[in-house]
């Protein structure tokens, strides 16, 4: 059985320090290290923060329509590890076309708390998967300012019932974190 991410990191923020950690997932996230580059010379900073000797499981060479995971992977480690200079690799990567580190970035935004991020989230309160739409308005609801709830407001009206309810909750937790009413 695999180790669990928060393990992985955990072993290579030891074994490496977190600092450098982090410097190789921003790397990642940003294309100063590509995607090939991540399974060519780069390999051991994918092995480390994945945990996998062959991260993906693809026989080589990886296609590069395979190549976003590299940015999932070292968006997910920011989960566990941190340092201040990642805040604007992820404000680089909230458009990013793959949905997934999307979703990262708006899963560290709101466990972080990370209130610079917040409008660069705002798009995704209307992308197509509920998912993202979830994940951003828990982020919103997280780390967003007073003018940020009528962003919120339409999705308690979402097709979705998880949008909705984490429309709802990200509603109360604004208002409470804020502590002033919404309306």
């Amino acid at each position: 059985m695999a180790a669990h991410p928060r393990e992985v990191v955990q072993v290579a923020c030891a074994q490496y320090g977190e600092e450098v950690v982090v410097g190789w997932c921003v790397a990642l996230l940003t294309g100063e290290i590509s995607g090939e580059d991540a399974y060519g010379p780069d390999l051991p900073k994918l092995v480390a923060i994945t945990g996998s000797t062959n991260p993906g499981g693809w026989k080589h060479p990886v296609d590069p329509v395979n190549y976003y995971w590299v940015r999932v992977w070292a968006a997910r480690v920011l989960m566990y590890a941190w340092q201040d200079d990642a805040v604007d690799a992820l404000r680089a990567v909230a458009d990013d076309p793959a949905w997934r580190v999307r979703e990262h970035v708006a899963r560290i935004t709101a466990q972080r708390e990370l209130g610079e991020l917040v409008d660069a989230l705002i798009p995704m309160l209307t992308h197509e998967l509920p998912r993202i739409r979830a994940a951003a308005v828990r982020a919103v609801g997280a780390a967003g300012e007073y003018e940020h709830a009528e962003a919120i407001g339409p999705l308690r009206n979402d097709p979705d019932p998880t949008v909705r309810t984490a429309a709802a909750k990200a509603l109360t937790k604004l208002s409470t974190r804020l502590d002033r009413p919404l309306d």
